[in-house]
């Protein structure tokens, strides 16, 4: 048996066969933050021209699929918005999920959630805490989860490795929380602060972000190719 789909699999990549988890054909909506958005066109970023998905790891992961499988036809959409907390999200749902009807959803968002309790701790009104966070994310995954063929949460993270910083624990704990709640969704969880733990092991976050939050081009790089493992690319 084991020989069978040995052979079976050099046939598969001798015809071409495609092999990722997303389907030919399907529509990829990504949905997050600034570091989603990028400088995305308005009010719908897609197109192959540059800077139509931004600059970030949408715009990498639509490369990569396109120059690897050209014969896919996966439509990728950037509906990424800076400042974005998962509040916001829930407030423009309809428009930017729902009516674009994807077939595969990736969701990155937490950090404003997370960044505002820091940069703006006397305006508890813009804070969005834990228990909101989850609740949150369960609703918009519920309401949209029937239609999908695929769901993709990807972790928030903050790019500096010493765990004891006080944002970074709760930093950790949405990142987690993401976690649990791709488990009992049964989606694709890609922890993308574990990512930039091991890059941080050889690099000071310096060489990624002055600001421990925005990548440059190397960040991006290293959350586009952890999406495209998750999907098996």
């Amino acid at each position: 048996m084991l020989r069978f789909w040995q052979s079976r699999f050099k046939e598969l990549i001798k015809e071409g066969e495609f092999l990722m988890l997303i389907e030919k054909g399907s529509k990829l909506l990504f949905i997050g933050d600034s570091i989603t958005d990028c400088g995305r066109a308005r009010p719908v970023g897609e197109g192959l021209h540059w800077n139509n998905l931004g600059s970030g790891y949408v715009s990498l992961v639509s490369a990569q699929l396109l120059a690897k499988y050209p014969e896919s036809r996966i439509r990728v959409i950037n509906m990424g918005v800076g400042g974005d907390t998962v509040r916001h999200l829930k407030a423009r749902w309809q428009t930017d999920v729902l009516d674009l009807k994807p077939d595969w959803l990736s969701i990155m968002i937490g950090i404003n959630d997370v960044w505002r309790q820091f940069d703006n701790p006397l305006i508890p009104e813009c804070h969005v805490y834990l228990d909101e966070y989850k609740s949150t994310l369960d609703e918009l995954i519920n309401l949209t989860k029937p239609d999908l063929k695929g769901l993709v949460l990807m972790s928030p993270f903050i790019i500096d490795d010493n765990k004891n910083d006080a944002m970074r624990k709760k930093m950790d704990e949405y990142r987690f929380a993401m976690k649990e709640i791709a488990q009992k969704h049964n989606a694709i969880f890609v922890d993308v602060q574990e990512e930039f733990d091991r890059f941080l092991k050889h690099y000071h976050s310096y060489a990624l972000a002055l600001d421990r939050i925005h990548p440059n081009l190397t960040g991006h790089m290293i959350i586009a190719n952890a999406f495209l493992r998750a999907i098996e690319f």
